[in-house]
């Protein structure tokens, strides 16, 4: 079987590579979207927005009423592919912005939220973070324990996130936090929007990751006054709020056209070896890339399935359960091919791959952690996939 795209679709695919080809600068790609670090490459994924922006791609999914193009869920999966396979950069602006909190205002907000967040998310001007996760809390997110306390027209908030990707250069935060510690740990949680910038009492601090990067940060709430305006959706019904913004994260494409990337690399690499190494690998190479394949089809499955007015559930767990782990194997392929070489970092001078497969290997290690667990992900597959019962 030979899945096509149409044709006026696949002039969709060819004006936004050659897009991307003119306008993502080589220094700024990043194949995992969220840059970190370095400042030139934050302010080089500045400028790719704003470009993105003049063209109106910021948000192309969304209705043109909210400043999108109404696109198609095909033309959707065609700019997801290109932009993880060009490793389109980002600030927060699309992946928290445009991919998670928009959608959720679209169906939850107000609109006087709507008004005041989605034309700022369009432009490029907002840049978003998640408040999620807690010391204690992490794939069960329920038990969070961050406070809000209504108190006249504002909520006073106390606790703790951590783990809150890109908080360092955010300037808007959606969160939970537990607003009826009475109640059964699913209920009595709010979800709120707070201008993480400009409010008394919020305290982010740098949390260095494994490849000795700075993505993460802890963030520290003392008394933090969020105007009642700021709830988004009913006081107690946070949860359900948030996990309709879960529903929008769990998309799978661009990871996968990202790594198919790197296995062309790869390929290219391994093409120009003795034939003895390159008899040494072919085969497990080949292997991964019948596997990213395969990881591509069940992106098109759930998108042909929210084309169709479906709702992708465990669809979406297998999907992020299976590309997670290969992303591991890929980049421990590459890593063990190139031999003590593939250890050397980006910024070492003569690292192969300018040190992408040890930078990979690093960062592969939490993707079966994060977006929910491998193993919660296992659950939601035998549960609701496979009708399985609970003990």
């Amino acid at each position: 079987m030979e899945l096509t795209f149409t044709e006026q679709e696949e002039g969709l695919r060819r004006e936004v590579r050659q897009f991307l080809q003119e306008h993502i600068r080589e220094d700024a790609a990043n194949a995992g979207g969220l840059v970190d670090g370095d400042e030139k490459r934050f302010e080089a994924a500045k400028e790719f927005n704003a470009a993105l922006a003049k063209r109106g791609w910021i948000a192309p999914a969304w209705p043109k009423e909210y400043g999108g193009l109404g696109a198609s869920i095909y033309e959707q999966m065609i700019f997801n592919e290109e932009f993880g396979y060009y490793g389109a950069p980002d600030t927060g602006t699309r992946g928290f912005g445009v991919g998670m909190i928009g959608p959720t205002l679209i169906v939850h907000g107000t609109e006087e939220q709507k008004r005041e967040h989605l034309p700022r998310i369009t432009s490029g001007e907002a840049i978003w973070c998640q408040g999620y996760s807690e010391p204690g809390s992490g794939s069960d997110l329920a038990s969070l324990q961050t406070r809000a306390v209504l108190d006249g027209d504002d909520y006073v908030i106390n606790g703790q996130k951590i783990w809150t990707s890109g908080g360092h250069r955010a300037n808007w935060m959606f969160l939970l936090a537990r607003t009826d510690p009475e109640a059964p740990k699913h209920r009595g949680i709010s979800f709120f929007l707070l201008d993480i910038k400009n409010t008394p009492g919020v305290d982010v601090q740098p949390l260095i990751n494994m490849a000795n990067r700075h993505h993460f940060n802890q963030v520290f709430f003392d008394n933090v006054r969020v105007p009642r305006h700021n709830l988004v959706g009913e006081e107690n019904r946070g949860w359900y709020v948030g996990m309709t913004l879960l529903d929008f994260e769990r998309s799978r494409i661009s990871t996968t056209a990202a790594q198919r990337k790197t296995l062309e690399r790869l390929a290219t690499w391994l093409g120009g070896l003795p034939v003895a190494k390159r008899e040494r690998h072919r085969t497990n190479l080949a292997e991964l890339v019948i596997e990213n394949n395969v990881g591509k089809y069940l992106g098109y499955r759930i998108g042909d399935m929210q084309a169709r007015g479906l709702h992708a559930n465990y669809e979406a767990s297998v999907i992020k359960v299976f590309q997670s782990e290969l992303s591991q194997r890929i980049y421990r392929f590459g890593l063990n091919a190139l031999g003590l070489a593939g250890q050397l970092r980006p910024e070492q001078a003569g690292a192969p791959f300018e040190g992408e497969m040890s930078e990979g290997y690093m960062l592969s290690v939490p993707m079966t952690i994060y977006s929910g667990s491998n193993e919660i992900q296992r659950n939601i597959i035998a549960q609701r996939g496979l009708a399985l019962p609970r003990s």
